[in-house]
């Protein structure tokens, strides 16, 4: 059984920077986490990116399997999205990847 990559990577705007990256240190991820569906999680600032239009990070988590994961997207993952997208409509866009991880050193 191989173990799910799931990446969530997120530009937001300059403006809203620093108190949308404490929310997602102190709040977002920590709620993420506390589903149990994650066995770790990882905050990561890009490097040689653009930054006019903001600053982008990619927000990393590990799922055990991809059973573990399709139940966090179904029990979980809408409501903490939903309360992201309330919270900084309009000043923010992301996009998510799934991966398998085949094989760690």
């Amino acid at each position: 059984m191989s173990k799910i990559f799931y990446n969530v990577t997120v530009k937001v705007e300059h403006e809203i920077h620093d108190e949308w990256l404490q929310w997602m240190k102190e709040i977002h991820v920590p709620d993420v986490m506390k589903t149990g569906k994650f066995l770790e999680s990882k905050i990561c600032l890009l490097l040689g990116m653009e930054e006019e239009e903001g600053i982008t990070y990619s927000f990393q988590y590990i799922a055990a399997d991809m059973e573990t994961f399709q139940s966090y997207q179904s029990e979980f993952a809408n409501n903490l999205q939903k309360e992201h997208t309330d919270r900084y409509k309009g000043k923010y866009v992301a996009f998510r990847s799934l991966m398998e991880i085949k094989e760690e050193f």
